[in-house]
């Protein structure tokens, strides 16, 4: 039953992993009967995520050592998705539930299995190296900054400036954390636990940018609505951008298409031009890539 999993793991471990990946996408439904399962690693942690109960789960941990030849997993946790409050459990190895882990060159605290997410996303990888190579000189704003690993990545390339907001003081403390790993000088970093939606004349004391990360929940009580509140957010754009400025906007919602918000922007700003959607890692790979993460790089008017 676990074979394609299994199979995932040991190529995966056929060689050095240093850095944090997805090893197999189960929820992607390209893997007959695996589709409730996730395993990613956060070196030297394996993370073995069910979205229903996994049969003999302590039989495939055992098997899953077994793909590390190297012996590269130190610690293997189990994280129940599908019960209230995504309770996890070390099934093998230390009990480690903090490490610090490097992708491209930056340093990163995750926590695998305290939460229901690790703190840092996976599938947004090429996102994290493109603004660490873009970000030269540029006055950055990431909107729903969660533990503002994008905005780790744009300060690692140089940005002039980064602003993070996320409604979660824990989160932006958490941010700020990684920005300390990495050496970084605070004078550059701008941190708002705030409200967007109560923000904006705040946002704008810190200038216009020449980027915009919008990263939203796809639905959170009392924070945001995608079907509801993206259009708001859209709406307030032209006052936040500097010419030619790119917005990459993410969208994670399975009943929300692929065109949902290429046209909502063409609502709220028909200005602004849809360069085109950029890539998310390729272990994500999805039978139906219009209900998974969808990621559109836009461009404000010259």
């Amino acid at each position: 039953m676990y074979e394609p999993l299994l199979q995932k793991a040991a190529s995966f471990f056929s060689e050095q992993q240093s850095e944090p990946r997805r090893v197999f996408h189960g929820r992607g439904h390209l893997f007959e009967g695996l589709e409730h399962i996730n395993v990613d690693w956060f070196p030297p942690v394996m993370l073995l995520t069910g979205y229903d109960d996994i049969s003999a789960v302590q039989d495939l941990v055992s098997k899953l050592k077994n793909t590390d030849p190297s012996g590269q997993i130190e610690t293997i946790i189990h994280q129940q998705r599908s019960s209230r409050g995504a309770p996890a459990e070390t099934l093998w190895g230390e009990d480690s539930r903090y490490t610090v882990v490097t992708e491209n060159g930056v340093r990163y605290e995750v926590q695998p299995g305290v939460n229901q997410n690790a703190g840092l996303f996976l599938d947004m990888q090429p996102l994290r190296a493109w603004l660490k190579s873009y970000s030269k000189g540029k006055n950055v704003l990431n909107l729903f900054s969660y533990t503002c690993s994008l905005s780790v990545a744009a300060l690692a390339g140089e940005a002039r400036q980064v602003v993070s907001l996320d409604m979660s003081k824990p989160s932006i403390e958490w941010g700020k954390r990684n920005h300390e790993l990495n050496g970084h000088d605070l004078r550059h970093v701008r941190s708002m636990p705030h409200n967007l939606f109560k923000s904006w004349g705040r946002l704008q004391q810190y200038g216009r940018f020449d980027a915009i990360i919008i990263d939203p929940p796809t639905r959170q009580r009392g924070s945001f609505d995608a079907e509801k509140d993206y259009g708001t957010i859209l709406k307030k754009l032209h006052k936040l951008v500097l010419p030619n400025a790119d917005i990459i906007a993410s969208l994670n919602s399975p009943y929300l298409g692929t065109d949902y918000l290429p046209n909502l922007m063409q609502k709220h700003q028909s200005k602004f031009r849809l360069i085109g959607e950029f890539p998310v890692s390729p272990e994500f790979e999805d039978k139906f890539p219009e209900r998974a993460l969808k990621l559109f790089h836009f461009k404000s008017p010259g």
